[in-house]
């Protein structure tokens, strides 16, 4: 078993990383910042000591899944470009709200 796990790593090294290093690290950066989302997100909720979703937040998602999606094009897999290109319409749209909400000079306790 672990020989195999061992085989499919070994295979997606050399398929993923050494002959395609552009796509690969547009990947692992994609990665990176999409998951640094989550960091960044309980960083700050430690700081204020409540929960709270940063506005920075919604723009890692958002370059982390125009990365992703990129890649997800590169290798043609279309549940990545579908799941991809409608989260980014989703953190569009948060940014979208809290853009008019401060334009209006709206001030919310959380």
């Amino acid at each position: 078993m672990f020989g195999s796990i061992i085989e499919f790593f070994k295979s997606a090294i050399t398929k993923d990383i050494i002959q395609d290093p552009v796509w690969a690290t547009t990947a692992l950066l994609g990665q990176v910042i999409f998951g640094g989302r989550f960091v960044l997100q309980w960083l700050v909720s430690e700081y204020k000591k409540k929960s709270h979703v940063p506005v920075a937040f919604w723009f890692l998602s958002l370059a982390g899944s125009v990365l992703l999606l990129a890649y997800s094009v590169h290798i043609k897999n279309p549940i990545f470009i579908l799941s991809f290109s409608l989260n980014m319409l989703i953190y569009l749209r948060n940014l979208h709200l809290i853009y008019n909400h401060t334009k209006k000079g709206v001030v919310t306790v959380i």
